[in-house]
């Protein structure tokens, strides 16, 4: 902790708790409030860069919707009370059903320690393996093809390498949105050296392609073939390196036979996967011929029914071209969360027993249950994440625990979770928001603390583990999850196993358990930090592991030396059977549906939603389609439309691109039943998923569109927050101060009575407002205190910018023509309008953005100095550059 000039205030240093990258970040702290964040520039991860998400954390640490006291079926209820409830409501149910009878569901967005008690009171107390985390949902497969390749799941490369590289091959990663900071990395690096070349394998044009030499638009889940037959080319054209081969691996001939018979050819792979011949030599070129060469790897990959096949096949390419544990040149899994590599070093999985041990040798069980001292030890692997909600549903599991995070929405086949949530024996929820589509299934809440108040160690993407310092005073009657793990296992009389006073304690008892008889055949070891004090604890500067007694810096790589940590000590390559996805389109589901994340949002938005200017980009859920389709359906932008799958279906709005291939559309991850009527995407995938990972399959769901003809549509602003609307079509969106709701309906309405019918009272007939009112427009506004309090916009039309109408929200509005203005729907002058946000940063939309171009601003560098668009994150700079073009 350093203070600044001004006494009462001071900065931290701790790190983000977005996506895996694990920026570190300076916080800025005044008054127990959070005012300000900036990157750390001494942290390796981002060496001072943000994103607009962590550059907005400061805008969402406040108290609205926060969970602040435990509550029992609805009631406000005491810790004791609550610890007491769940204690022994886990203990009846395993002493009647078994300990299998029992689970926990964990995050990838707790701390280690958290996750470290959370498995050891399950595995070792409890005597079950069902814990699992939402981390089977996006890194799970990576995790086998590690293990399966490398005897452990070990990533060996790190950042620099993806500046180092000659060639760099993005694999189903829109980094530009999913993880910014590497993508400004990269973009620097290439800035550097213009010959690096980019490859970005993605079946649509995204952000990220705005700095790719090449970009293969493949047949969705086509992956997997294209990687065999790059084997299969490597061999043929003598790119091999064997030496390596022969020296450190084992398994190559029948994983080239494999390769052989599936993809025989360039010609036939590229037919497989939808590719131009010509584009597809290039890469393979490049490849044969480029020792610097890194592939990074994620959701495209891992969300797969053959995720585990595809993530070896990548990295079986590597192996036998001997492009492994050398700088810039290694395959690289990039995380989703920022601490789901934590939870995979203790044993988070339910497949995982911990510290990299696993079910698979009693040895292991035997050494876990020695340390731990552990009366009960689970001794076979339990449900994942996906079998454990379906035991829920069929009655099997009759407790579980949700430990921050949010399956009802993020879980496939997410309405048959609420239902079987819904009808569970006892659910309980550990959050910090007090409202999501997960506490409302919940018979038990229990607050926990907040990012910001919380105090551990994550550990992100490159193996560094870093310290998240709590410099906030927990909200309310909050708790950290360690405590309230610790207080039900004490309740449950297992007391002496949960003693701790302090996440320092409990990190070095996960630091020491790595170590435990460990003589170098586990590579996760960081036992060199067992013995830290709590003052060095506190001060621990970000470490890569592994770190061994006596050890003060660890490797930045791993391998270097070409010893596995498989029992030969050679790595496996292993004979893959690619595979198309396992579900497939019909003449009743004709299109494929695609899911993903967007740029300014993170999750479910519990977090993101409470910044509203990280609404400013995309607002709304939709429905990406290609004017093609569009032409098909009969769809234009912005229409209202059903898209439909086998399990169930969303109301949603158009948006029309090019970048979008034919016949496959793209939906967004976030939206919950919290901010929206019927757009949670997850309700529309079934569990299809990896036999090997367990991971879902949820990049590929058929589905039919269809457009759905609206009768009237609206614009609610108003500061009072409505939980659902009377109509078919809702969507919320929070503003700096209250919230705008966008409605449509499918049947003809009277505006002003639709509008007294849903706020009543609120609308005070006596109140400063005024009225439009012609055949097909109703206009209200009114105001106290010459602020606008409530408007509403309703029209069978058009209706005006909801961005200029936001704004004015928040606006004082103080003559005549003002009124007038806002009533009519536009600015007195036009350049008041800026237009749809472009840049998050500093709230530079489109038009203002087209207007610089137009009177000389022609490059990203002029725009940066005019507007300052692209000149912090830089996450807008495609659309920019696209605007540009």
């Amino acid at each position: 902790m350093t203070h600044t000039a001004n006494p009462e205030t001071c900065q931290v240093k701790t790190t983000c708790p977005y996506c895996g990258v694990g920026c570190g970040l300076k916080a800025t702290v005044s008054a127990n409030q959070l005012i300000a964040v900036s990157g750390d520039s001494s942290h390796p991860a981002n060496e001072g860069r943000l994103c607009v998400k962590g550059a907005a954390l400061h805008e969402t640490t406040g108290l609205e919707g926060r969970l602040l006291e435990p509550q029992i079926n609805g009631q406000t209820a005491s810790w004791d009370a609550a610890i007491e409830h769940v204690a022994q409501g886990f203990r009846q149910i395993i002493e009647t059903h078994g300990p299998d009878s029992v689970a926990l569901y964990l995050s990838g967005q707790i701390l280690t320690e958290d996750y470290y008690v959370a498995n050891k009171l399950m595995k070792g107390f409890i005597g079950s393996a069902n814990v699992d985390t939402n981390s089977r949902l996006c890194m799970s497969s990576a995790v086998a093809a590690h293990k399966r390749a490398f005897g452990a799941d070990l990533v060996p490369g790190c950042y620099e390498d993806l500046e180092l590289a000659d060639l760099l091959i993005l694999v189903g990663s829109n980094t530009a949105w999913a993880h910014p900071v590497i993508y400004q990395r990269i973009l620097a690096a290439k800035k550097q050296r213009p010959a690096m070349k980019v490859v970005v394998i993605d079946p649509r044009r995204t952000a990220t392609c705005d700095m790719a030499d090449l970009h293969l638009a493949l047949k969705p889940g086509s992956d997997g073939y294209l990687f065999t037959g790059l084997l299969s080319y490597l061999a043929e054209h003598q790119s091999l390196n064997s030496d390596f081969i022969a020296q450190h691996t084992e398994g190559f001939e029948a994983a080239l036979a494999a390769a052989n018979a599936h993809t025989p050819s360039l010609s036939q792979t590229a037919q497989l996967c939808h590719i131009d011949e010509h584009d597809l030599l290039r890469l393979y070129q490049w490849f044969s011929n480029t020792d610097k060469t890194v592939t990074l790897f994620s959701q495209g990959i891992n969300q797969s029914s053959s995720g585990v096949d595809k993530g070896n096949a990548i990295i079986n390419c590597h192996l036998a071209t001997g492009k492994i544990g050398k700088p810039g040149a290694t395959p690289f899994s990039i995380t989703g969360q920022p601490n789901a590599m934590g939870g995979r070093e203790v044993g988070g999985l339910a497949n995982q027993l911990a510290a990299h041990m696993d079910f698979s040798d009693p040895a292991n069980i035997e050494l876990v249950q020695r340390f731990w001292q552990a009366p009960q030890m689970a001794r076979t692997e339990g449900l994942k994440a996906v079998d454990m909600f379906q035991a829920v549903s069929e009655g099997n599991i009759k407790a579980i625990w949700i430990i921050g995070t949010n399956p009802v929405v993020s879980m496939p086949d997410a309405d048959a979770i609420r239902a079987a949530l819904t009808q569970c024996e006892l659910v309980v929820v550990s959050d910090c928001i007090e409202k999501t589509d997960t506490t409302d299934c919940a018979n038990v809440l229990l607050p926990a603390t907040g990012w910001a108040e919380k105090d551990g160690t994550v550990t992100n993407s490159e193996r560094v583990i870093s310290r998240q310092q709590s410099f906030l005073s927990p909200a309310g009657n909050s708790r950290h999850d360690w405590q309230i793990i610790c207080a039900v296992a004490q309740a449950m009389g297992f007391a002496e196993g949960f003693a701790f006073t302090s996440p320092a304690e409990i990190f070095a008892e996960h630091a020491k358990l790595s170590g435990y008889q460990n003589k170098g055949q586990r590579f996760f070891n960081i036992a060199g930090l067992a013995n830290l004090s709590a003052t060095e604890y506190q001060q621990l500067q970000p470490t890569r592991w592994p770190i061994l007694k006596g050890q003060h810096q660890s490797p930045a790589r791993l391998f270097t030396d070409g010893r596995f940590n498989t029992p030969s000590g050679r790595a496996r390559i292993l004979p893959i059977t690619p595979q198309a996805p396992l579900n497939q389109t019909s003449e009743d589901y004709p299109l494929v549906l695609n899911t993903g994340r967007i740029r300014d949002q993170w999750h479910t938005m519990t977090r993101t939603a409470k910044a509203s200017r990280l609404l400013n980009h995309i607002d709304q859920p939709y429905v990406e389609l290609s004017p093609q389709d569009a032409q098909r359906y009969g769809i234009a932008a912005h229409d209202l439309v059903e898209v439909r799958s086998t399990q169930g279906r969303c109301l949603i709005k158009a948006k029309l691109s090019a970048d979008q291939p034919t016949g496959s559309v793209f939906m967004p991850i976030h939206w919950t039943a919290q901010f929206t009527s019927e757009a949670r995407v997850d309700s529309l995938f079934n569990t299809i998923k990896d036999p090997l990972s367990g991971q879902p399959e949820a990049k590929h769901c058929p589905v039919q569109i269809s457009k759905v003809v609206s009768r009237w549509q609206a614009v609610l602003i108003t500061t009072h927050a409505f939980t659902t609307l009377p109509c078919e079509y809702w969507c919320k969106i929070p503003l700096t101060h209250g919230f705008r709701y966008e409605l449509t309906g499918l049947q003809p309405v009277d505006g002003a009575a639709w509008l007294e019918t849903l706020m009543g009272p609120l609308l005070d007939p006596s109140a400063d407002r005024i009225e439009l009112k012609t055949a097909s427009t109703y206009r209200l506004i009114s105001f106290q205190q010459q602020r606008p309090k409530h408007l509403f916009f309703a029209s069978t039309g058009s209706l005006p910018s909801r961005q200029w109408l936001s704004k004015q929200f928040d606006q004082p509005i103080e003559t005549a023509a003002q009124r007038m203005a806002l009533l009519a729907g536009k600015p007195i002058q036009n350049q008041d309008d800026s237009g749809a946000i472009i840049c998050s940063c500093f709230e530079v939309g489109e038009n203002a953005i087209r207007r610089a171009i137009t009177e000389g601003a022609n490059s990203t560098d002029k725009l940066a100095t005019q507007l300052k668009c692209g000149s912090n994150c830089g996450s807008c700079l495609p659309e920019i550059r696209a605007m540009l073009k």
